[in-house]
């Protein structure tokens, strides 16, 4: 039986989720949080490793961040369009787990992939409350879907100090060695191994200044906030 999850991150490939929230993923997985990653490809189009290396670094990175779960639905990579059977995995991926909270890139990125991903998601959480829509399987109502930053930076309804937890990202990221780190042969020049992972700390950087902390991480939502008090 599938379990269920408090949180469940959704990223195009292994390592979106990682870049854009690893902090956040480990500090809720300190709390007692169950956490689940779901990337989406197998990331098959990349320039550098291979399919088989791409699944072994994800399942070293998601021991490194004690998840409860990691799968990949095996989309088709650089195929991720809005058609009725991508759509019907990621809401079957969110009806197995019924998370209280979703996460996915934010709508604007330099990678199509990542807003493909972002749109696919927030018409599955849309989907997967639907009664009639799958009737088999049981609805399931998030409460709230939220959006992280990978490439570009967009404006933060909210942030999270990850400064404690930031040790944690950067091993979780190291992790992928074929996209991050230039060997001596077979590696194509990409703007992930120039220097990628020191640019995520000088952004993570940026973003705690913005409320006086080492780190944290940036995250949009659509969605009013609802609170008793201010």
């Amino acid at each position: 039986m599938t379990q269920q999850l408090d949180i469940l991150v959704f990223g195009a490939h292994a390592d979106d989720a990682e870049i854009g929230m690893a902090g956040t993923i480990y500090k809720h997985v300190e709390a007692g949080y169950r956490v689940g990653i779901c990337d989406l490809t197998f990331a098959e189009m990349s320039s550098n490793g291979t399919v088989e290396i791409r699944k072994q670094e994800a399942e070293e990175a998601g021991k490194v961040l004690g998840l409860t779960s990691r799968s990949n639905l095996g989309l088709p990579d650089r195929g991720l369009y809005m058609t009725p059977d991508n759509l019907k995995a990621v809401t079957e991926e969110i009806r197995a787990h019924a998370p209280r909270m979703i996460f996915a890139p934010f709508w604007e990125d330099r990678h199509p992939d990542h807003i493909a991903c972002s749109k696919l998601v927030e018409e599955a959480v849309f989907n997967a409350k639907l009664r009639r829509y799958m009737p088999d399987s049981p609805f399931v109502n998030v409460d709230q879907l939220y959006f992280y930053f990978i490439n570009d930076i967009g404006k933060a309804d909210l942030i999270v100090d990850i400064s404690k937890q930031y040790d944690i990202k950067e091993k979780a990221l190291s992790c992928y060695r074929s996209q991050f780190e230039k060997s001596a042969t077979e590696t194509v020049v990409t703007p992930l191994n120039q220097g990628y992972i020191e640019r995520v700390k000088s952004r993570d950087r940026l973003v705690g200044q913005r409320r006086l902390v080492p780190f944290a991480e940036g995250f949009a939502t659509k969605s009013p906030f609802l609170v008793e008090h201010f």
